[in-house]
Protein backbone atom coordinates (compact mmCIF):
# COMPACT_ATOMS: atom_id res chain seq x y z
CA UNK A 1 0.00 0.00 0.00
CA UNK A 2 1.64 3.22 -1.19
CA UNK A 3 -1.27 5.46 -0.23
CA UNK A 4 -2.74 6.80 3.00
CA UNK A 5 -5.92 8.51 4.21
CA UNK A 6 -5.67 12.16 5.29
CA UNK A 7 -8.12 14.97 6.10
CA UNK A 8 -9.04 17.17 3.14
CA UNK A 9 -6.94 20.30 2.63
CA UNK A 10 -7.52 23.05 0.07
CA UNK A 11 -4.38 22.03 -1.84
CA UNK A 12 -6.19 18.76 -2.69
CA UNK A 13 -8.99 20.58 -4.54
CA UNK A 14 -7.59 20.69 -8.08
CA UNK A 15 -6.64 17.01 -8.10
CA UNK A 16 -9.93 15.93 -6.52
CA UNK A 17 -11.90 17.87 -9.09
CA UNK A 18 -10.25 15.74 -11.76
CA UNK A 19 -10.70 12.50 -9.77
CA UNK A 20 -14.39 13.27 -9.34
CA UNK A 21 -14.90 14.08 -13.01
CA UNK A 22 -13.03 11.00 -14.28
CA UNK A 23 -14.57 8.61 -11.75
CA UNK A 24 -18.10 9.71 -12.64
CA UNK A 25 -17.40 9.20 -16.34
CA UNK A 26 -16.55 5.56 -15.56
CA UNK A 27 -19.26 5.00 -12.92
CA UNK A 28 -22.09 6.66 -14.88
CA UNK A 29 -21.57 5.76 -18.57
CA UNK A 30 -25.24 6.50 -19.29
CA UNK A 31 -24.70 10.21 -18.53
CA UNK A 32 -23.24 12.48 -21.20
CA UNK A 33 -19.67 13.16 -19.97
CA UNK A 34 -19.90 16.72 -21.30
CA UNK A 35 -22.30 17.45 -18.43
CA UNK A 36 -19.57 16.79 -15.82
CA UNK A 37 -17.77 19.96 -14.74
CA UNK A 38 -14.56 20.19 -12.74
CA UNK A 39 -16.24 22.52 -10.26
CA UNK A 40 -18.92 19.89 -9.50
CA UNK A 41 -16.57 18.62 -6.78
CA UNK A 42 -16.80 21.96 -4.97
CA UNK A 43 -20.60 21.89 -4.98
CA UNK A 44 -21.03 18.30 -3.76
CA UNK A 45 -18.51 18.62 -0.92
CA UNK A 46 -19.49 22.09 0.32
CA UNK A 47 -19.84 22.04 4.12
CA UNK A 48 -19.17 18.28 4.25
CA UNK A 49 -16.46 16.34 6.03
CA UNK A 50 -13.99 14.97 3.48
CA UNK A 51 -11.24 12.39 3.75
CA UNK A 52 -8.72 11.95 0.95
CA UNK A 53 -6.68 8.98 -0.20
CA UNK A 54 -3.26 10.21 -1.32
CA UNK A 55 -0.43 8.38 -3.01
CA UNK A 56 2.67 10.29 -2.05
CA UNK A 57 1.23 13.82 -2.36
CA UNK A 58 -1.34 13.09 -5.10
CA UNK A 59 -5.04 12.63 -4.21
CA UNK A 60 -6.43 9.45 -5.78
CA UNK A 61 -9.84 9.24 -4.07
CA UNK A 62 -12.15 10.75 -1.47
CA UNK A 63 -15.19 10.21 0.68
CA UNK A 64 -17.50 13.05 1.77
CA UNK A 65 -20.32 13.00 4.30
CA UNK A 66 -22.81 15.26 6.02
CA UNK A 67 -22.31 14.65 9.78
CA UNK A 68 -25.65 16.09 11.02
CA UNK A 69 -27.53 13.34 9.14
CA UNK A 70 -24.82 10.62 9.14
CA UNK A 71 -25.22 10.64 5.35
CA UNK A 72 -22.39 9.65 3.00
CA UNK A 73 -22.74 11.79 -0.07
CA UNK A 74 -19.74 10.78 -2.18
CA UNK A 75 -17.17 8.00 -2.46
CA UNK A 76 -15.01 8.11 -5.57
CA UNK A 77 -11.64 6.66 -6.53
CA UNK A 78 -9.59 7.58 -9.59
CA UNK A 79 -10.23 4.98 -12.31
CA UNK A 80 -6.49 4.18 -12.41
CA UNK A 81 -6.65 3.15 -8.72
CA UNK A 82 -9.84 1.08 -8.65
CA UNK A 83 -9.36 -2.39 -7.24
CA UNK A 84 -6.58 -1.50 -4.80
CA UNK A 85 -8.76 -1.35 -1.68
CA UNK A 86 -8.81 2.44 -1.52
CA UNK A 87 -12.61 2.72 -1.49
CA UNK A 88 -12.85 0.11 1.26
CA UNK A 89 -10.33 1.94 3.47
CA UNK A 90 -11.95 5.33 2.82
CA UNK A 91 -15.32 3.87 3.78
CA UNK A 92 -13.95 2.10 6.87
CA UNK A 93 -12.19 5.30 8.02
CA UNK A 94 -15.36 7.34 7.57
CA UNK A 95 -17.43 4.76 9.44
CA UNK A 96 -15.03 5.02 12.38
CA UNK A 97 -15.87 8.75 12.65
CA UNK A 98 -19.56 8.94 11.81
CA UNK A 99 -22.63 8.30 13.98
CA UNK A 100 -25.18 5.53 13.48
CA UNK A 101 -27.19 4.63 11.59
CA UNK A 102 -25.41 5.76 8.43
CA UNK A 103 -27.20 6.13 5.11
CA UNK A 104 -26.25 6.72 1.50
CA UNK A 105 -27.91 6.76 -1.88
CA UNK A 106 -26.49 4.93 -4.87
CA UNK A 107 -27.67 5.06 -8.46
CA UNK A 108 -29.62 1.86 -9.13
CA UNK A 109 -27.83 1.45 -12.46
CA UNK A 110 -24.44 1.54 -10.73
CA UNK A 111 -24.38 -2.19 -9.99
CA UNK A 112 -20.64 -2.25 -9.31
CA UNK A 113 -21.02 0.28 -6.49
CA UNK A 114 -24.09 -1.48 -5.08
CA UNK A 115 -22.23 -4.79 -4.96
CA UNK A 116 -19.33 -3.04 -3.21
CA UNK A 117 -21.62 -1.61 -0.51
CA UNK A 118 -23.45 -4.92 0.01
CA UNK A 119 -20.08 -6.68 0.38
CA UNK A 120 -19.20 -4.18 3.13
CA UNK A 121 -22.32 -4.96 5.17
CA UNK A 122 -24.73 -2.28 3.94
CA UNK A 123 -28.44 -3.10 3.88
CA UNK A 124 -31.11 -2.24 1.32
CA UNK A 125 -33.80 0.17 2.57
CA UNK A 126 -35.69 1.15 -0.58
CA UNK A 127 -35.46 1.98 -4.23
CA UNK A 128 -36.97 5.25 -5.40
CA UNK A 129 -37.00 7.65 -8.32
CA UNK A 130 -35.38 11.06 -8.49
CA UNK A 131 -35.03 13.62 -11.30
CA UNK A 132 -31.57 12.07 -11.93
CA UNK A 133 -32.97 8.52 -12.17
CA UNK A 134 -33.60 5.56 -9.88
CA UNK A 135 -31.51 5.25 -6.74
CA UNK A 136 -31.17 2.78 -3.90
CA UNK A 137 -31.16 3.94 -0.28
CA UNK A 138 -28.78 1.88 1.87
CA UNK A 139 -28.12 1.86 5.60
CA UNK A 140 -25.28 0.69 7.81
CA UNK A 141 -25.64 0.23 11.52
CA UNK A 142 -22.65 -1.92 12.47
Amino acid sequence: MNWRIVPYRTEHTESLRLVYQQARQVAFPWIDPVSFRLTDFDAVTREETVLVAVEQATPVGFIAWWPPDNFIHSLFVSPAYIGRGIGKVLLRTCLADIGRPVTLKCKAANQRALQFYYSQGWQFVEQAESPQGAYVLLTYGG
